[in-house]
Formats: C-alpha cells, structure tokens, sequence
C-alpha cells in the first residue's frame, strides 16, 4: 500500500485547507488512518485519527474543534479538513495507517506541507 497526501498550501490565519491522503496498491480499510505532523526542529506529533469503520475519531487537543478527520473506504481515501488555521499549525502532514490492535504505524504518506502565515 502507498499513501499519496496531497491538499497542502500557503493559507493565512484564519483560513481553511483539505488534506487529501490515498491508497494504491491495496486496501486501506483495515488500518486505523492518522495524520501527524512535524514543525521544523520539533518532533513528529499527533492530529488526528480514524478508525476503520469512520466511526470513532481522535484529535490532539491542539486541534479540537478546529480539525475533522474522515474516510471514504469506497475511495479509499482519509481527508483531513483544517479550519480556523493559526502559524502555530504550519508544519509538513503526514498520513499514516497503523495497526489497530498495536497501534504500531505500518504506512508513511510523504508528507504535505501547511503553511499558515499571520
């Protein structure tokens, strides 16, 4: 499986961007897809995460509120919908698709990058 991220930009504060992430070369629909993200000289953090049914969802405080994460299995797509951006946002996102019983990342997309300017 591969993981293609796309969606990232420049947006100022305030502003709203989709982040796209899709499979090829296999079925995503039995991983947990997540999203992090990594500011420069800062480590990888979690966003945002799905289980495979779509029906529970997970964020990181920081993004409560302001972040949805969804997935359409039929598209074998996860989105990453980013609302009231602030700079303290912008970084590169990563999807990912990780075991759901070990929680253990299988799969890296690589990487978009947001850049939220004031």
């Amino acid at each position: 499986v591969q993981l293609q991220a796309c969606g990232g930009g420049l947006v100022q504060a305030g502003g709203s961007l989709r982040l796209s992430c899709a499979a090829a070369g296999g079925t995503f629909s039995r991983y947990v897809m997540a999203w992090f993200r990594q500011a420069p000289g800062k480590d990888r953090e979690f966003v945002a995460a799905i289980s495979w049914s779509g029906g529970s969802t997970y964020y990181a405080d920081s993004v409560k509120g302001r972040f949805t994460i969804s997935r359409d299995s039929d598209k074998n797509t996860v989105y990453l919908q980013m609302n009231s951006l602030k700079p303290e946002d912008t970084a590169v996102y990563y999807c990912s698709a990780n075991n759901p019983w070990t929680a253990k990342t299988v799969y890296w997309g690589q990487g978009t990058q947001v850049t939220v300017s004031s």
